[in-house]
């Protein structure tokens, strides 16, 4: 087969906040690269990228799709993601592999709550970005007051690439600024044809002002550019976009580009831009993968090279009518179908069958894929969310992805007999699929508690279950998922010694705790020194205060927030086992934890609500009751936009409760902020006072 050229592929994704545009942009993608012969709309629940029962009925993006197109020789992967905040790991998982990233905000909404969060996950894995201002044709679009709001809370710097030709409903193209022409698209064939005529007049002073500020940025990342462009000198529109790329590549620069995907404007210009200015996998800075078979911890650092050792990452397993899909992105070597692989991660073989390049959920079969390329696998039995595929002479791992911890949590049941059979292989094939959604069983109830980022999330997992495995459950009322910390230092030291089956079984560990600010975790902090554990007991003690810090101290809810040091676990040869090691651990922490004053934690969530500027003044006095603090205000058009945190417990049903106070006008959108210290009522409920 025709090897790929590595300089004509481009890694994208889409992302944004929820309802602006991201699926109506990729439909228009498809269909103007010809993959597509129609245009599929949201609205109309035809979207090809949503392809899920659920996403074609609620009309919004659940999870992440990949699907392949061409414009001017050029393969682009691109993944669609949600916007909602319950699915925040289809984000987080794509941006952990894509190489760019195309940023769709709204002309009428600006840098929305989701928005913000979207661009901390690309920062955090440095991926350049390009921006679509979307919805020009909208009452009340200000693209220059969505370039402030970027300016302000991104820290970023936005470059003007394209002028409107008209505003809202008189919107009928763009001005591209540095090639100097008015770009308009026919309305006849679905935008489909892009027509190229010359500036109007009364936008030339204004052009030729916005080109010099372009030059202006792109003078900061070349030399020459900055001597001609300070000389008075007219630089060449080639040479400007060279200059550009660089500051994109560094995640220095943000080029900004208008338009109205659901009235077919704008969207070839941006397919030109992903070209231009996002980078192909060559120019992607090496990763770092440890070598498992190595004594020393220095990574290898392995650039994109089809004929280097096999790297690859699976950041994505889809349970696919009961088989693994496993969705892989390669960063160095060629993986073949039917290879024998090695997982990094579990440390097992596995037997890769077929590969297959994904076009949303249809397939189209490939027999090799090499580095720098997305694709999907069938047969890999062990592989989940995070973990490295290799050859097995030579293993490598590489880092893998940040999770987020789930909040809410909701008790199933099955509701027919036949269903106790199937609902534990059935979640455990959802939990493939999700690294947020997880799975217990109340040891007081019985009850199988599911725990998810949210009640959408949650809906969607019981939805699923009915609908692809066959399985009813009832469900009881979704409930906050709290977390235990201490108030005080406290120190403790537990000594076991017991003889079973003719074994002495003995520890001795010496244990102090301490609380620690907000959002810094768990910190566990080892002895040191010769008298003290061998690296496999040290190892085994770290992973039992950890299990027993998961577990919970006295409520079920995992422990978090606190230091805990072991200055002293001395080792006694024939005494000293990691059976006793265990047991003085747990037992030691228990008795320590309660010295240290247990108390509960609650979920608060970061509100952004938009509500019509009559009814502000009653739903700010409804958070306010809900124990809700308010951070800002912001006008625009016709409504405010109120920023808040709240609770999560008290914002159960909230949807209902602000339709009905703002007359269906208002909407909101939240996502976990941080934890705050529980009411005295919920201290009580759990006997902690």
């Amino acid at each position: 087969m025709t090897r790929l050229n590595l300089n004509n592929l481009r890694n994208i994704g889409i992302i944004s906040h929820i309802d602006a545009g991201k699926t109506t942009v990729s439909e228009r993608v498809l269909f103007y690269t010809g993959e597509s012969h129609r245009l599929g709309e949201v609205h109309d629940g035809n979207a090809i990228m949503d392809w899920m029962e659920q996403e074609q009925e609620r009309g919004i993006t659940i999870t992440a799709t990949t699907t392949c197109c061409h414009w001017r020789d050029v393969q682009i992967n691109l993944i669609d993601t949600p916007g909602h905040i319950d699915f925040t790991i289809e984000v987080e998982r794509s941006l952990r592999v894509l190489d760019g990233a195309l940023v769709i905000l709204s002309a009428v909404e600006g840098v929305q709550a989701q928005t913000e969060s979207v661009w901390r996950q690309a920062d955090r894995y440095a991926v350049p970005r390009i921006c679509l201002i979307n919805k020009m044709d909208r009452i009340g679009a200000d693209f220059r007051r969505v370039i402030d709001q970027m300016q302000r809370r991104f820290a970023a710097r936005p470059v003007l690439m394209q002028l409107p030709l008209g505003i809202e409903g008189n919107f009928a193209g763009v001005v591209d600024i540095l090639e100097g022409r008015l770009l308009t698209f026919a309305g006849d064939d679905l935008g489909a044809t892009m027509q190229v005529s010359e500036v109007p007049e009364t936008l030339r002073t204004e052009v030729t002002a916005a080109r010099e500020q372009i030059v202006e940025a792109a003078a900061d990342f070349d030399e020459t550019v900055l001597t001609d462009f300070l000389e008075g000198r007219q630089v060449a529109t080639e040479r400007v976009k060279a200059a550009l790329r660089r500051g994109v590549l560094a995640c220095r620069l943000v080029p900004i580009f208008l338009g109205s995907a659901l009235r077919n404007k704008g969207i070839q210009p941006i397919l030109d831009a992903v070209i231009d200015y996002l980078p192909s996998p060559l120019e992607t800075p090496p990763i770092d993968a440890m070598p498992l078979d190595q004594g020393d911890s220095q990574p290898l650092q392995l650039s994109c090279d089809p004929h280097g050792p096999l790297c690859a990452l699976a950041f994505k397993v889809l349970s696919d009518e009961g088989r693994k899909l496993t969705y892989l992105r390669v960063y160095s070597g060629t993986v073949h179908a039917g290879d024998e692989l090695f997982n990094g991660n579990r440390r097992v073989p596995e037997k890769l069958a077929r590969l297959f390049r994904m076009h949303a959920h249809k397939r189209e079969r490939v027999d090799e894929v090499q580095a720098g390329d997305i694709v999907a696998a069938v047969g890999l039995k062990h592989a989940l969310t995070g973990d490295t595929l290799c050859h097995g002479g030579r293993p490598l791992r590489l880092a893998g992805l940040r999770v987020p911890e789930p909040v809410v949590s909701l008790a199933v049941e099955p509701r027919h007999v036949e269903d106790r059979d199937k609902l534990p292989a059935a979640l455990e094939k959802l939990q493939w699929e999700d690294p947020t959604f997880r799975v217990r069983e109340d040891a007081d109830t019985g009850q199988t508690i599911l725990t998810g980022m949210g009640q959408l999330h949650l809906e969607i997992i019981t939805d699923r279950l009915r609908r692809e495995f066959g399985v009813e459950v009832r469900t009881g009322r979704p409930q906050v998922v709290y977390r235990e910390t201490v108030q005080r230092k406290a120190r403790h030291q537990e000594v076991f010694h017991r003889e079973t089956e003719g074994r002495i079984q003995g520890g001795d560990v010496t244990l102090e705790i301490a609380p620690l600010e907000r959002g810094q975790g768990l910190r566990i902090i080892l002895p040191e020194g010769e008298e003290q554990l061998p690296a496999p007991m040290r190892a085994e003690l770290e992973k039992c205060l950890r299990q027993a810090c998961a577990a919970g101290m006295r409520t079920g809810y995992p422990l978090t927030d606190v230091e805990i040091t072991v200055p002293e676990a001395p080792f006694v040869p024939g005494v000293t086992t990691e059976i006793g090691l265990r047991a003085a651990a747990q037992r030691g922490l228990g008795v320590l934890a309660a010295q240290a004053r247990l108390t509960l934690l609650e979920p608060v969530m970061a509100l952004e609500l938009t509500v019509p500027v009559d009814c502000a003044g009653q739903v700010i006095g409804s958070l306010q009751q809900k124990r809700g603090r308010i951070d800002g205000m912001e006008a625009r058009t016709e409504s405010e936009l109120i920023q808040a945190r709240v609770p999560l417990s008290e914002l159960f049903d909230y949807m209902g409760e602000l339709r009905s106070a703002t007359k269906g006008r208002g909407t909101f959108v939240m996502e976990f902020s941080h934890y705050d210290p529980a009411p005295m009522e919920v201290q009580k409920l759990y006997g902690l006072i």
